[in-house]
């Protein structure tokens, strides 16, 4: 009986979904017909969790998971980053499990960083990990598809207080302390439907799983509204949300680590390059630095750059009489290997502000990663 009534709820999330498209092309009618077994399965999946029916396995520390609900970018490194450094601020013993999406490594548990040092380049590990262990030096970083045998395997060789898992929302085999869910203020048509005819990954009552929200690019508070008032639809009361913003503090080489802040940037010729999810909101933070962006060249998301490309973009640059070229910095910790000393390359780095809600959630993470206190962690 359970399970017929939520076979109704999904048809009823089903409905739903269909009404926020307004009538489009044959195209898009045809991708919101293929979306529904992909989002049946995912719903099944998430209550077969749920229920019971598929174990769930925990770990003997606290684990805070930050992920989404949307394909791409919604700045899951950035936050991972900033809870990493409450916590080692306050003196916890962090270590961070990722994916390690896109990487070349062969082993199924890598080691990139060992609270000391860097063990894996960007390619070996991916770049959002190997991004996570330079910004987080005194953390330790490690990539496996498996994120309890990658939680057990680093507990076994390292003192921990608490796990940051890196893109765990559907990690469901998992069980997590706090279960923080990152949602872009920017992008509402990606709550619209699942894959393939929308880019969320699975239907969006799965928020209700979410022990925390955060509005991420929420400098305008349109966009916030627009978004809230969307999430609201589900029909449950919304967890504690927290508002997030990105803002570029200015440039560093990527060949030299040599720092610039933003005047600097003022005025300068610039062709950017990038290899990630929104290359969009990139030349829009290239451009708030004062940037004047003469040629956008956007790769795929967690792309593998080659020489080839890379003399590519000098000619482009030369051709275009650009100062600089300029990029993300997930995209430098690959770029850097191809680079010569005297290119003038440079990578942005934002800052990650919280405006809305910051010091609930930071005294949330503090305390359920106590290191003392750790089975009053409740575990969700």
């Amino acid at each position: 009986m359970d399970l017929l009534l939520n076979a109704v709820r999904f048809l009823s999330w089903w409905d739903d979904s269909r009404t926020v498209f307004n009538p489009g092309t044959q195209v898009r009618w045809w991708l919101l017909w293929a979306a529904i077994p992909y989002g049946f399965v995912m719903w099944l999946r998430a209550r077969c969790y749920e229920r019971g029916w598929f174990a769930r396995r925990k770990l003997p520390v606290p684990v805070i998971s930050v992920g989404n609900l949307t394909l791409g970018g919604t700045g899951k490194t950035p936050v991972v980053i900033l809870v990493t450094e409450w916590l080692l601020a306050q003196g916890r013993r962090v270590a961070i499990l990722s994916r390690g999406y896109r990487r070349t490594s062969p082993e199924p548990l890598l080691l990139v960083s060992d609270g000391e040092r860097l063990l894996a380049g960007a390619r070996e590990a991916g770049d959002e990990p190997f991004l996570i262990a330079q910004r987080c030096p005194k953390a330790i970083v490690a990539v496996g598809a498996d994120r309890y045998a990658l939680g057990r395997w680093v507990l076994d060789r390292f003192p921990v207080d608490c796990l940051v898992l890196d893109d765990g929302f559907q990690h469901l085999g998992l069980v997590r302390d706090e279960n923080l869910l990152l949602i872009d203020a920017t992008d509402v048509q990606g709550l619209e439907a699942v894959v393939p005819a929308g880019r969320l990954r699975e239907p969006l009552e799965a928020m209700n799983r979410a022990t925390a929200i955060l509005i991420t690019r929420a400098d305008d508070s349109v966009s916030v509204d627009r978004i809230l008032g969307r999430l609201r639809r589900i029909g449950q009361p919304l967890p504690e949300v927290s508002h997030v913003t990105f803002k570029p503090e200015g440039l560093m080489s990527v060949t030299t680590q040599e720092w610039r802040d933003r005047d600097w940037c003022a005025g300068k010729a610039a062709i950017l390059c990038s290899g990630i999810a929104h290359a969009g909101s990139f030349r829009s933070v290239a451009e708030a630095m004062g940037l004047r962006v003469l040629e956008e060249v956007p790769f795929p998301d967690h792309h593998d750059y080659t020489a080839t490309e890379v003399d590519n973009l000098r000619m482009k640059a030369r051709a275009a009489r650009a100062e600089l070229v300029v990029t993300t910095e997930k995209d430098a910790g690959k770029l850097a290997a191809l680079l010569k000393p005297t290119d003038a390359w440079w990578a942005v780095r934002l800052s990650t502000r919280m405006i809305i809600g910051e010091e609930k959630l930071r005294q949330r993470i503090l305390s359920c990663a106590k290191p003392l206190q750790m089975d009053a962690c409740a575990s969700r």
